[in-house]
């Protein structure tokens, strides 16, 4: 089993390459497509959350307490909501009360989701199972 500090950084990567992804989409759904900035962002950042399980399964966590892929991606996913929501509101609170620019309000939302979305995701579902065996 890793310990923290390598998983960690392997999932700091994940987030660094899951924000950039999120960050340019949010970007050309605002400019481009003309799409508000909080459902922009929401959806850019569910798109972030693909990258950012990907990689994180590749990356940081070696340990699965779900079997099933489908069901771990989609667990992952939920429990970003935790993030999506902070997300969210951070966005619009540095929009429209501090008058920050949408990306700017973005780099803000995003250092406050990382470390709750690593560990939430750490002790949900990358741990090993109560019943499976010790792996050497």
């Amino acid at each position: 089993m890793k310990g923290v500090a390598p998983e960690l950084a392997g999932y700091g990567l994940a987030s660094i390459a899951a924000l950039a992804v999120d960050m340019t989409l949010l970007w050309m759904l605002v400019q481009v497509f003309s799409l508000g900035y909080v459902l922009a962002a929401t959806l850019s950042y569910l798109a972030g959350a693909s990258v950012a399980y990907v990689l994180s399964v590749r990356l940081a966590f070696t340990e699965h307490r779900l079997r099933n892929r489908r069901a771990e991606f989609l667990s992952f996913v939920a429990l970003g909501t935790i993030g999506l929501t902070i997300n969210a509101v951070i966005v619009a609170v540095a929009v429209k009360y501090l008058g920050l620019h949408y990306l700017m309000a973005k780099c803000a939302a995003a250092g406050c989701t990382f470390l709750s979305n690593f560990f939430v995701r750490r002790q949900l579902l990358f741990v090993r199972p109560a019943y499976a065996p010790v792996r050497d």
